[in-house]
This record gives structure tokens, sequence and C-alpha cells, in this order.
């Protein structure tokens, strides 16, 4: 996306607050022109929030209002450090799980847009967790329509293989030792961001249980999966080898107040090489996958 492309666009970096008061670090993106539709774009696990950016702003200028956001202990919603220029603050000792973001972060993001967006339908874009996490949340009534990418039940058996077995050694062998010893997961070891100790840990006991979340104990907030009735589509990426097509169908089975459209795209689809987990919002394939998406988000 070119920077005339942006010029349509109003940007600007805001916080609001958790459903607890924790403050998380935001962008919104504005048209110009008429906000015709809402959009929440929810980050996949260890994912800041800036490679939804040029999607965002792309979505923006066909007139949506856009947030994305970080989760508690992630990007821009990681606490500063008192010494050291905007320095983060260490993890250790940070509370935080999978379910809290669900309950206390992506929430708050919904009421927020709906608050303030309230004359327009609210869409939802989930890209991995963030779109596992749709289920979870008590206000996912407030959604009309749903787009997941890549949003898989992610037991580590249903992932294609070699991969299964390099997640398997990581989390096993080198996360979990990592986690207990340095009190929280650091990105460099090979997730991404680094991510709070609760969150890795609940994430490392559903990457082995063969129903990934829905085999977590005592979780009531699985019972918010059947009052999500608006639209929903999932995306599956055929050289994605974390969200195989398995994977992705046994995630969307939780939604059973709705009738999921899951859809297969190869690389050839769309003339490109590859596309894989985190490849759907390059700006490459903003005529492509940008344009389809935005197409179904629009529609009534």
């Amino acid at each position: 996306m070119t920077d005339a492309d942006l010029d349509d666009v109003f940007i600007d970096d805001i916080t609001f607050p958790a459903a607890d008061g924790y403050a998380l670090g935001a962008t919104l993106f504005l048209p110009r022109g008429t906000k015709q539709h809402a959009v929440l774009i929810n980050s996949a696990t260890a994912v800041p929030r800036k490679i939804y950016r040029k999607f965002a702003s792309y979505l923006a200028r066909r007139g949506s209002a856009v947030l994305t956001y970080d989760y508690r202990g992630i990007g821009d919603s990681r606490q500063r450090a008192m010494i050291g220029y905007n320095k983060p603050k260490s993890l250790v000792g940070f509370k935080a799980t999978m379910v809290d973001w669900a309950a206390l972060d992506i929430t708050a993001a919904v009421a927020w847009m709906r608050e303030r967006y309230h004359n327009v339908p609210l869409t939802y874009v989930g890209h991995s967790f963030g779109g596992q996490a749709l289920g979870l949340l008590p206000n996912n009534t407030e959604v009309k329509r749903a787009l997941l990418v890549a949003a898989q039940a992610g037991y580590w058996k249903l992932m294609a293989s070699p991969e299964r077995y390099r997640v398997y050694a990581l989390l096993n062998f080198a996360g979990m030792p990592l986690t207990r010893m340095l009190g929280y997961m650091p990105g460099w070891a090979g997730v991404g961001e680094d991510l709070p100790k609760g969150v890795f840990e609940q994430w490392t006991r559903w990457l082995i249980s063969p129903r990934y979340l829905y085999d977590e104990p005592n979780l009531r907030a699985l019972s918010n999966f059947t009052r999500y009735t608006g639209a929903l589509r999932s995306i599956c990426l055929s050289d994605d080898p974390w969200a195989t097509r398995p994977a992705i169908e046994l995630m969307a089975s939780g939604f059973k107040a709705t009738t999921p459209d899951i859809i297969t795209i190869t690389p050839a689809d769309i003339n490109a090489k590859a596309i894989g987990h985190l490849g759907f919002f390059r700006p490459e394939h903003r005529d492509t996958l940008w344009r389809g998406a935005a197409e179904w988000l629009e529609a009534e």
C-alpha cells in the first residue's frame, strides 16, 4: 500500500481500558468519509498489532472504522520499565492467561467498538487465537459477521508434518523449561513476542490436548460458543502447517448456533508462491485475499 493510499485514512494510536482497567495499546483507523461498518481485528498469539496495520488501513479506506490492539503483555500493552527510554518492563511475575486475553481484553475491545459505533454493523476479524477467542466472549452476540483467518484447534498432532514435531519439541524440551527458569517465555526461543508465563503454560496445555481449548477443565466461557449466531467464515490456507483443514473444522465445530462457512485457499488460487500462517495480511494480497475478505465483511 502506498503513502497516497494512507492519505485517505485517519490513523490514531490510542489506549483503552480492558475489563479490569488495564490499559491496552491500540490503533484506530478511520475513513475520511462516512463510516459504514466497524471492524475489530484480533491478533494471533505472540503477534503484535502492527502486522495488521496495512490490512486495517485498507478496510478503513473502504469506509470502515477499524481497531487493532495488543493483548496485555504484548507490544504496546506491555508495561514500560521505570528506567531506560521506552524499555519494556520484565514479564517476570506478570499475571495473564489466554483466557484473560479473551475475558478481559477482547471482550472490552468488542464493547469499546460497539459503544462508539453503535449505528453501524460490528464485524470481527480473528487471526489464529483471535478467531478462537470469539467463542469465549460473553458479548459475542454484538458481532454481526466474523471472519476467522487460520483459526484452528491447535492440537499438535493436527499440524502438518514435520512442523508438528518441531512444535512438540519447542513446547516440551525448550519452552516449558525456559519459562520456568526465566519466569516468562522469551520470543527469541521461536514463538514471536515474549509471552507471560501463564499465557505460555495455558497455550502449551491446549496444544497437547486433543480437543485444544475444548479440553480446558472448568472453563465456563466455553458455553459462549453457542451464543454466537452471526455469520461466520473460517479461512483455511492450504500451506499453513499450523491451521490445517482438520484443525480448523474442529475449532469451527464449537459454533453450534450458526453454520460456519469453511473455505480452503491455495497459493495457486491467487497466483502466489506461498501464504502460510501469517501471509494473509501481507499487502501483496490486497487485490485477492483482502478484497474478498472486505466484500464478505461488508455484506448485508
